[in-house]
């Protein structure tokens, strides 16, 4: 608006012919009109310096703020101080569930060699085998025996095996456990369920069973005998029973012993021929020790024995 004044006004005076009149008031406004530019001019220019002046200060208070916060992480992590990370990693500690606690196998198990008087407070259970070894071992007056011939993992704690003084009726296993203590527990059997489902059916009744002694016995050392091998003529008949499935299982039932309360046995190794089968001449049936070889196993649970006061 102030240009077009002022151009109307040259015009007028140029005109007029009266412009040196007014030269030096419209040279007053010229330079009034200079001066208003370059001071428009500097105030934007000290403007513009002003807030890039800010601009890198705040820069530099942010880098400084970044660069506290950061010494103070690093002070925290070494010496754990921080209130808010220690609790973080109290809560991470808290979310971590503690793990069972499991007995590690030992490398080397030391058994040491037993008399008969060993087996005062000990109680073997077990089929036809075990029938042998009561009747030939000399531990009928010293040990406890729920044994029977035909007995099966399956019927082991329900069948009336069980002579009970005074009575005509035999109780079950289960019942005599329930009523008397013992401090070591044998287990031999299986030769008879070789026909009878499948291998890990077997494993699943027998390691429940093995369960359910520990529940009725809980202070006793409970040794798990490998299952006896049969002759390799008797294993090739090609029927249920075979050395091969034997193997198979006395792998499965070894893996059950912790060697802490639970042990594993195996005297195929004494009783066994080259073929890997039971020496011929140790049996009658191909399948059970004729009675002066039951010596042999009798020897071996003799000469591998846990003692009770290292265990504890």
């Amino acid at each position: 608006m102030v240009i077009l004044v002022i151009l109307t006004g040259a015009g007028y005076l140029t005109a007029s012919g009266n412009w040196q009149v007014y030269a030096k008031p419209l040279y007053a406004v010229q330079q009034w009109w200079n001066g208003e530019e370059n001071a428009i001019e500097e105030e934007t220019k000290e403007l513009t310096a002003r807030q890039e002046a800010d601009s890198e200060e705040e820069i530099t208070d942010a880098s400084e703020e970044f660069t506290e916060d950061a010494t103070e992480i690093m002070a925290t992590e070494s010496d754990g101080s921080s209130g808010e990370i220690h609790e973080t990693t109290e809560n991470k500690q808290d979310d971590i569930q503690e793990e069972p606690i499991t007995y590690r196998k030992p490398e080397e198990i030391e058994y040491v060699s037993v008399e008969d008087d060993y087996f005062r407070d000990a109680v073997f259970i077990g089929d036809s085998r075990t029938v042998g070894l009561y009747e030939y071992a000399g531990l009928e007056d010293i040990s406890t025996f729920y044994a029977s011939t035909g007995l099966t993992i399956y019927k082991l704690f329900d069948a009336p095996i069980v002579e009970v003084e005074g009575q005509k009726q035999k109780g079950t296993v289960e019942e005599a456990l329930r009523e008397n203590n013992f401090s070591k527990i044998y287990l031999m059997i299986g030769i008879n369920e070789m026909g009878t489902g499948t291998v890990d059916s077997f494993m699943e009744t027998y390691a429940g069973a093995v369960e359910h002694l520990r529940e009725l016995q809980p202070d006793a050392v409970i040794y798990l005998q490998g299952i006896m091998k049969v002759t390799t003529e008797r294993s090739g008949k090609g029927d249920y029973i075979t050395n091969e499935g034997i193997e198979e299982r006395n792998e499965r039932i070894a893996e059950l012993a912790d060697n802490v309360n639970i042990y594993y046995l195996d005297v195929n190794p004494l009783i066994c021929d080259e073929t890997g089968g039971m020496e011929a001449s140790y049996t009658y049936d191909g399948v059970h020790l004729k009675a002066q070889y039951i010596s042999i196993w009798l020897d071996y649970l003799k000469s591998h024995a846990v003692d009770k006061l290292l265990l504890d």
